[in-house]
Formats: structure tokens, sequence, C-alpha cells
């Protein structure tokens, strides 16, 4: 009897001392950066429930506090979305953390009047681009290797966009600026350096 009074009142105690411990918290990891295609995937899917016939203009890399952009990944991705049917534009964007005026996943703008393709922006499908940033970048650095390495620290952009003079949507990855930098062309198909300058 005595024996299972004592194992009452330990179990009592532990379950006490166990109340007073408060749990364990764990601290969520820091927001990584992305390669393009998530973040398009996850924007391309609010924008094709708005346009049936959904084609895109642009995709481009930002940046955003907190998260440090490196090697073709990025914090923040905006994608220009267009319809032809509707003849409108839209800017979504996708970020991996809520700062400012940037709320954290998918956001969009509202549609805006668009007037078709010209020689510099056309429109594409979203499948006429396999190469994803990351690919892109490691192929632009194959050429830009000893530019980057005299050069470092240099922020880099990187645009997918196509126009009248590509046969097919290409990857601009620059670093620097366009008046004191180093840019580079590559097929958004086959990953292959188009031209450098």
């Amino acid at each position: 009897m005595v024996k299972k009074v004592s194992i009452a009142l330990a179990a009592a105690a532990a379950s006490v001392i166990l109340a007073a411990v408060p749990p364990k918290i764990e601290t969520g990891q820091a927001a990584q950066p992305v390669a393009a295609k998530t973040a398009f995937w996850e924007m391309y899917k609010p924008a094709r429930a708005w346009a049936a016939d959904l084609l895109v203009l642009s995709l481009e890399n930002s940046e955003v506090a907190g998260v440090k952009n490196e090697a073709g990944k990025c914090g923040l991705w905006t994608a220009v979305f267009v319809s032809p049917g509707r003849q409108e534009a839209r800017t979504f964007t996708y970020s991996v953390v809520a700062t400012g005026n940037t709320p954290k996943g998918v956001s969009a703008g509202v549609a805006q009047r668009w007037t078709g393709s010209t020689p510099q922006t056309q429109a594409f499908r979203a499948g006429d681009f396999s190469i994803d940033s990351d690919q892109a970048y490691q192929a632009a650095l194959t050429t830009a290797g000893a530019w980057v390495k005299q050069h470092p620290n240099k922020p880099v952009a990187l645009s997918l966009g196509s126009a009248s003079r590509f046969s097919v949507p290409v990857w601009y990855v620059m670093w620097g600026s366009k008046t004191s930098g180093y840019a580079v062309f590559v097929n958004a198909m086959s990953g292959a350096v188009i031209r450098q300058r």
C-alpha cells in the first residue's frame, strides 16, 4: 500500500514539474531564396484562373530585406502575365518573406490595358522555357567568371523575356549595372550562352 502511494505521489510530483517547464518553442529557419520556377508556378496558378489564354511577358528578380540573393536564387520574383483576349496585363509577385508592403507568398496587382507584343517585348507560353534561373546563372558565369572575380559582391539581376531578335525566350543575367557591369544572354530552352557584353 505504501509502495502504491509513493508511486502515485511521484507521478503527481512529476506532472507538477512538467507543467512548470515551458514547452520548447521551435524557431523557424531563416527564409531562403528560391529559383525562378518555384516562384513562377506559384504565381501562374492564380494568373491562369484570371485568364485562360494566359501568356508570359516577363519574369525578373528583386531583393527583399532579410534574404540574400545568391547563385540565381532570389527572395522576391515578379512576373507580368498578359491576356490577348482581354487585352490586359497583370503583375504578380512572389516573396519568401513578408516585409513592408510586400506580403509573403503571392500577391496580384490590378489588370492594366495591354496593346500587344512589340519587337522588344514579346509574349510567350509558360512552356517555352525549361532552364531555371539558377541554371541560367551558372551558364552565364562560365563566360562572366573572370569579370565577377575582379568585381566581387556586385548585385546580380536576372530577367526572362522574349524579343524578335531571338528565336526563343532568353535569360538576361547582369552583374553590376548597364553602364558598369557584365551581361550575358542565355537561351531559356537549351541553357546555351547566346551572347555576352
